[in-house]
């Protein structure tokens, strides 16, 4: 009886163990999905910080190519007349002018050709060349502020690709992981009970030779 009482103690235990170690597995399973899940919330924080740094330079960046569209009319005529008109009443047109003016006067004054055509024409060209020149200007800086935006909407797409290829491994990790402990568990069940029919197989084969 004592033999019928091993294996009774032996199959037992076998299934005891065999749900722990499952249970193991499993768990083991959960807590890798888990980190897997963590990873992948702090790579969408990740992100979501630096859309939200990036925001005002890509912001800027538009605004500066809409500043080069209208001054070179791709918005429309009005657009293009609105804005080469702000530069024309701008501060800065009239300070430059003012003192382009009377810079041409006063050389004006000390070589005695006040009077004179050369400085009439001087005076009358003198705006329309600063005009001009402060349109190439402003053009110029508003091609800054859109580089700028486009840097910034480039860096920010990189990042979104890095972060997108990151998560779609911890994905992948996080469903290896829960198969994983699915597996493992399905295993370990299975080698039991494999280990019982074996055991059983001993205990016919035992009671056939007449050892109990």
């Amino acid at each position: 009886m004592s033999f019928v009482g091993d294996f009774i103690g032996d199959v037992v235990g076998g299934i005891t163990g065999a749900k722990q170690a499952g249970k193991a597995a499993e768990k083991a399973g959960q807590l890798q999905a888990e980190a897997a899940e963590k990873g992948i919330e702090e790579q969408r924080r990740q992100f979501d910080a630096l859309v939200e740094l990036m925001a005002p330079y890509v912001a800027t960046g538009y605004k500066g190519l809409g500043g080069q569209e209208s001054i070179i009319g791709l918005q429309g005529p009005e657009a293009q007349q609105r804005a080469i008109g702000e530069l024309e009443r701008s501060p800065l047109l009239q300070a430059l002018t003012r003192q382009g003016e009377n810079a041409l006067l006063q050389q004006a004054s000390a070589t005695g050709g006040l009077r004179g055509g050369n400085i009439q024409a001087a005076l009358a060209q003198f705006r329309p060349q600063m005009l001009n020149q402060l349109i190439e200007q402003q053009y110029t800086r508003l091609g800054g502020l859109s580089q700028l935006g486009q840097a910034a909407a480039a860096g920010q797409a990189a990042q979104g690709m890095s972060s997108a290829t990151n998560i779609a491994n911890l994905l992948a990790n996080q469903g290896a992981a829960l198969a994983g402990g699915a597996v493992g568990r399905g295993s370990i069940v299975g080698q039991t009970l494999g280990d019982i029919l074996g055991i059983a197989k001993t205990v016919v084969g035992a009671k056939k030779a007449g050892l109990f």
